[in-house]
């Protein structure tokens, strides 16, 4: 099992609306992250920054669906509460990781 974390950063005013679209998360979407080899995805929210930190939890054989379609409509759907590159997906910091307690 692999581990991924990064940031990505949310726009002013938009939490309520984040959580909310989240709360609804689509549910081919769902179903597209789990066949992928997604077994555990948080998102949390720094209040104070508009940060989001993400953290996932991948097979070792997960792939890559940043071109399925289902994944794009989803960009396109928040772009307009976060920060997003020119092909809509979020702008994402990845996150070292420094400690694990065993």
């Amino acid at each position: 099992m692999k581990q991924h974390a990064f940031t990505m950063k949310l726009k002013p005013g938009y939490e309520e609306e984040y959580k909310r679209r989240h709360d609804e998360i689509w549910p081919e979407l769902e179903q597209l992250l789990a066949e992928s080899g997604i077994r555990k995805y948080l998102i949390y929210l720094d209040e104070e920054t508009g940060t989001l930190f993400a953290y996932q939890e991948l097979e070792d054989e997960h792939q890559d669906v940043s071109s399925n379609p289902v994944v794009q409509k989803w960009w396109k759907y928040m772009k307009d509460i976060m920060d997003t590159n020119p092909d809509n997906s979020p702008v994402e910091k990845p996150l070292k990781k420094v400690f694990q307690l065993k």
